[in-house]
């Protein structure tokens, strides 16, 4: 039995080793077993070193945070399209961090006021803050630390590196070790890892490698921390509070991430019971692999469509993988970052034309630049606003600027030659947005014919994500051919509050009443108007919403690619 349970696992156990059961934390639930990988942090090692040249010091510590704002950017992008918009926000967060001007005001003060070297400041900068939040009674805001602690080591690790190779690097976490570099590659042969760690930091369980790494121990670190949350949504168990000792590392061990216990050397036995729940959850996956291929029905009969949120060509492989419908969110804004200009037509019609292609006639909604609040570029020259929420973002931005506009515009129209495309436009407020974008289309699409090219026929659709656009949902649905609710800001917008604000995440309530009701008027203004309304937002996702949305109507759902099949199984149970 011993060498059937250890073979079923795929792991090679040393015999002779005793069992060690520590009872830890429990932080993300199910079973993992691997080889323990002790993640070993790098030391950043600070001194005092008297600046003589200022302003070569103030260009340091600027051209670094701009190299760790781009990789956040990149850890944003990737979260977004495996995970969800929701466990993303943590480098959106990060980012406004760095981009805040208390803190840009203390590492300058450092700088100016004491000729402190680059490195110096920003490390007694993120100390001095991460203090802050660690006196804090609410276990929140003092997890909140890490975060702090993770964007002041981004910047000072590049600081400390050479910068033209973060620069090339910054596809990746530059301060996090790939898997090689993590250790989770021993000579030639991969295996499975337990990583086991004093804490993590959200970029590096983001950019651990999930092929090998399948579970996480750690001493310190809670249900609420960021690492925490994002392990949750890449489905891998963890435990907490666990003191770790080095002679640990390369030995065997299970993690039942249920019952918060780590095994070390875990006997025949307990193996056993662990393969049996292990297979139960292999049983479920198989599960879900059946429903590939099959329509999403209600057992009363009624379909509901279900659509992927992309936001890049590498994200299409995911999307055909999981069975998506179609996609219902292309945020076709991660093409103007980390650039140090606009992205040119054909550079855009190529990424569009490969998307449609690729999804073989199934529909592609291509939201159009959602530029703004929290998605800034230095090369748009836009002014720093208070509230950037509410600001110059969007829609306003496109119908402002109609040179940018036109450029996306004109790549769209050539694209849909190849596929069924629908163009959804963002934080609409007024019937006349619409039809100053329908005039504009009618003009490019003259245009293209006029300069010999093809142009597709495209659908035009509305994010609903104001209270506005609500309340107008009739006169709106008279001038577009479908809708698409943005639950995240119709949520902020509707309780007036920011929703990256942590201190607010108490208040911040998308079952809310007020909120369920403009989804109910939204659909039955579209339907009436005989158009079709989707979600596109968290709430899409949430499957304690599943039924209720699915009872108010909705006909269609757009999530990360790998929610598709578990909604899919459970729209079908309902009745």
């Amino acid at each position: 039995m011993h060498t059937r349970v250890i073979r079923a696992i795929g792991i090679e156990k040393t015999e002779g080793n005793a069992l060690e059961c520590i009872q830890g934390k429990c932080i993300v639930g199910g079973i993992a077993v691997g080889r323990i990988e002790i993640y070993k942090e790098k030391q950043i090692a600070i001194t005092y070193i008297r600046a003589e040249d200022v302003t070569s010091e103030l260009t340091r510590y600027e051209k670094a945070c701009a190299v760790a704002i781009g990789q956040l950017q990149d850890l944003y992008e990737k979260a977004v399209c495996e995970l969800g918009e929701s466990e993303a926000q943590v480098f959106a967060a990060q980012t406004m961090f760095l981009q805040d001007e208390e803190y840009h005001a203390s590492v300058k003060g450092w700088i100016e006021g004491k000729h402190t070297n680059a490195e110096y400041a920003v490390d007694k900068t993120g100390k001095w803050y991460a203090q802050k939040l660690q006196q804090l009674n609410d276990e929140y805001m003092r997890e909140r630390s890490q975060d702090v602690k993770d964007v002041s080591d981004r910047v000072l690790s590049i600081l400390i590196g050479d910068l033209s190779k973060s620069v090339v690097s910054s596809r990746r976490d530059a301060s996090v070790p790939a898997a090689s570099e993590c250790g989770i590659c021993e000579g030639t042969r991969m295996e499975e890892k337990i990583v086991f760690a004093k804490d993590l930091t959200p970029g590096q369980t983001m950019q651990m490698d999930k092929a090998y790494v399948r579970g996480f121990v750690t001493t310190t670190g809670s249900k609420n921390s960021h690492a925490a949350i994002l392990a949750g949504a890449m489905n891998i168990p963890a435990v907490s509070g666990i003191e770790i000792r080095q002679e640990w590392n390369g030995k065997l061990a299970a993690v039942d991430g249920l019952n918060g216990k780590v095994y070390i050397e875990p006997d025949e036995q307990t193996l056993e019971i662990l393969s049996m729940q292990s297979k139960a959850v292999e049983q479920r996956r198989i599960q879900l692999e059946e429903l590939k291929g099959k329509k999403t029905i209600t057992k009363s009969g009624k379909t509901v469509k279900l659509y992927a949120n992309i936001a890049g060509k590498q994200d299409v492989a995911a999307v055909l993988e999981n069975d998506a419908e179609g996609i219902g969110l292309f945020r076709t804004e991660f093409l103007y970052l980390n650039r140090n200009d606009y992205p040119t037509e054909e550079e855009q019609f190529l990424l569009y034309k490969y998307v449609v292609e690729a999804m073989q006639g199934k529909p592609v909604v291509i939201r159009t630049m959602d530029i703004g609040a929290d998605k800034t570029v230095d090369y748009m020259g836009l002014a720093h606003e208070e509230n950037p929420a509410l600001g110059y973002r969007a829609i306003r931005i496109c119908l402002t600027r109609k040179n940018i506009f036109r450029v996306q515009l004109r790549a769209i129209l050539r694209a849909a030659v190849y596929g069924r495309v629908r163009i959804l436009l963002p934080m609409i407020i007024s019937v006349d947005e619409i039809r100053d974008t329908r005039e504009l289309l009618d003009e490019v699409r003259e245009e293209l014919r006029s300069e010999g090219y093809r142009c597709g026929e495209v659908q035009l659709g509305v994010m609903i994500e104001t209270p506005a656009a609500v309340m107008i949902s009739k006169e709106l649905a008279e001038e577009v051919d479908f809708f698409s609710v943005g639950t995240n800001d119709l949520t902020q917008y509707t309780l007036a509050l920011d929703r990256q604000n942590a201190e607010l995440d108490v208040f911040y309530n998308p079952y809310h009443p007020a909120v369920l009701r403009m989804l109910e008027i939204v659909i039955s203004n579209a339907h009436e108007a005989g158009i079709e309304v989707g979600i596109c937002g968290e709430l899409a996702a949430d499957v304690q919403m599943t039924k209720a949305l699915v009872e108010m109507g909705i006909d269609e759902l757009s999530v990360a690619p790998t929610k598709i099949l578990q909604l899919r199984d459970l729209i079908c149970q309902i009745n």
